[in-house]
């Protein structure tokens, strides 16, 4: 792949995609799962807490990616083989493209569309990410209690299209690509990894970033950094140079 863009990047102007994990409720939040739980490790005397006159603070961390925060997953996340996003996920630079779509009313849902996707990426040459910001982009997103509102979704269509154009790397503010009750099918998550038919090990969803309204739509450098876990997902860190 030619990186001459490689070049142009504005390192000193990052673009951070993450919401950070908090204890408690301000949090963006999906699917009913608890909260984030951050409490001090304790054993015998010892207290993980310098507050409550610990040595130095020992936090344990309970949490899930799918639920509590920005995060990618890889395949594994529908596969009944363990696959995990720290095998799949092996060069974190990418170029991308951001572009903003509002999605389309069908009955009771809204729905991202083949078309608009389409219409909103065009040619996609040469990028191996799409970052795909929903409107209107409320400032609420950044803790929104997503479970039991039926949020917007991608129709299958629309990831099956972005796989045939080469896109390894979708990140989304949604919550899920696919609809909140579905049943179980997962279409979008299927069609975008191509499985189980052929399944793109290398690909990964990223979901429940939020992009600032300062960053305009348009083509940046991509950094897609993950916590090392053996796990179907990892809370995630994308950040976005522009050129």
């Amino acid at each position: 792949m030619n990186t001459d863009w490689m070049q142009q990047v504005r390192w000193d102007t990052p673009i951070d995609l993450s919401l950070p994990l908090r204890r408690g409720t301000d949090n963006p939040n999906a699917f009913y799962i608890e909260d984030p739980q951050m409490e001090p490790f304790r054993m015998g005397s010892f207290v993980g807490k310098v507050a409550e006159g610990g040595p130095c603070n020992v936090e344990q961390i309970r949490f899930s990616p799918h639920g509590n925060g920005t995060h990618t997953e890889c395949v594994g996340h529908i596969s009944a083989e363990r696959i995990t996003i720290n095998q799949c996920l092996t060069r974190f630079h990418f170029k991308a493209r951001l572009v903003s779509v509002h999605p389309e009313q069908r009955g009771d849902d809204w729905v991202i569309t083949m078309g608009q996707l389409q219409a909103a990426c065009g040619d996609l040459m040469g990028c191996e990410a799409v970052v795909v910001r929903t409107l209107p982009n409320l400032p609420q997103k950044r803790s929104q209690r997503y479970s039991g509102s039926n949020p917007p979704y991608f129709e299958a269509a629309a990831l099956h299209w972005l796989q045939l154009q080469g896109v390894l790397h979708l990140l989304t503010d949604l919550p899920s690509v696919d609809r909140e009750e579905d049943g179980g099918v997962l279409s979008a998550h299927r069609a975008f990894w191509q499985h189980p038919q052929q399944p793109r090990m290398a690909a990964t969803i990223t979901e429940l970033i939020f992009v600032p309204d300062a960053a305009a739509d348009g083509d940046y450098l991509l950094n897609l950094m993950i916590a090392a876990f053996e796990s179907d997902a990892s809370p995630s860190k994308p950040v976005l140079y522009p050129f």
